[in-house]
């Protein structure tokens, strides 16, 4: 995903985390099209202690790939499940890659 690039790719509790209007800010976008992303269960927002939303930089990856398919044309309930399908995909790409390493590395104690 091209957004990895501004914001990197994190797990959803690392901080530091962005409010909404902050958020909305780094994205180009309005609070709104966070909200509705949060409605199409994209992305749920981290509470603070008092009750403000927050957003972790792994969730503005995710918010920013989703903006780039919204701006194409893309529906955004269909952008949302593309974003979530990719992210699915990206994961069982990875751990292919670990199993095809560790049986390449079992293969040749096996042959002798």
């Amino acid at each position: 995903m091209t957004a990895d690039d501004t914001f990197g790719r994190l797990d959803d509790d690392d901080y530091p985390a962005y409010t909404m209007g902050r958020a909305a800010e780094l994205l180009g976008t309005t609070p709104a099209f966070l909200r509705a992303l949060g409605e199409a269960r994209l992305i749920t927002p981290l509470r603070s202690e008092g009750g403000h939303r927050r957003y972790s930089r792994y969730q503005l990856r995710v918010a920013a790939r989703a903006r780039e398919l919204v701006d194409h044309g893309t529906p955004i309930e269909a952008a949302c499940r593309i974003v979530i399908l990719e992210d699915q995909l990206e994961d069982a790409q990875r751990i292919n890659a670990e199993y095809r390493r560790a049986a390449e590395s079992v293969k040749p104690a096996a042959a002798e």
